[in-house]
């Protein structure tokens, strides 16, 4: 059976789509380079013209994740606005749409093993990423004395972390494990328990 045919240029994205139906159907490390090149229909030697290995086509998956999700984020931050509020719950919000649309991608980029500075490019675009929920983080909690304030790296990466523990558990159907709640609905809760601590929103709100 004849393979098909890339024309140049194409074959790199055919490789990483391919992986990135692997790496949700297999688990990041649940294939092989051989398995991604017969998927996208080319022979597994084609695969080395444009990846050193597994890892490497993986990085590039998380790339591409990245980029997307700094976009998704970016565009749930400007929705948000003017009111920082808005705009920061907006962002952990985003978070989940972005791991039930992109369930490749989201895997690659944070359950592969694969580090953020493993290129220039994929450090880059993580660090857009960050720099959303922390400019989101920074202007909610302006009216907050500087003495008290945290730092907005470390508010924004609270809330990235449980927007992240709500995928892990309930919003990826993990195996054993419900919520009687939605996801969304136990993230928001969530968010606002945090944001009363710190005096962000009032006890009533």
């Amino acid at each position: 059976m004849p393979k098909r045919g890339y024309h140049h240029g194409n074959l790199r994205q055919a490789l990483v789509e391919a992986a990135l139906k692997l790496i949700e159907a297999k688990g990041p490390t649940g294939f092989t380079l051989s398995e991604a090149a017969k998927q996208a229909g080319v022979t597994p030697a084609a695969v080395y013209r444009h990846f050193e290995g597994r890892e490497d086509l993986i990085a590039e998956a998380a790339r591409q994740g990245y980029d997307i999700f700094a976009d998704l984020m970016q565009f749930a931050y400007d929705k948000g606005q003017p009111s920082a509020l808005a705009s920061f719950e907006a962002t952990g919000r985003a978070y989940l749409a972005f791991a039930r649309r992109y369930p490749g991608h989201y895997i690659a980029m944070f359950e592969s093993g694969i580090s953020v500075n493993r290129t220039p490019e994929l450090a880059d675009v993580a660090a857009r990423a960050r720099g959303v929920m922390e400019r989101a983080a920074a202007e909610l909690s302006q009216h907050i004395p500087p003495e008290k304030r945290p730092p907005a790296s470390m508010f924004s990466a609270h809330i990235w972390a449980m927007s992240h523990g709500v995928v892990e558990l309930f919003a990826r159907n993990s195996p054993g494990t419900q919520s009687p709640f939605p996801p969304e609905d136990l993230l928001e809760s969530g968010i606002g328990v945090y944001l009363r601590g710190l005096g962000l929103i009032s006890p009533d709100s």
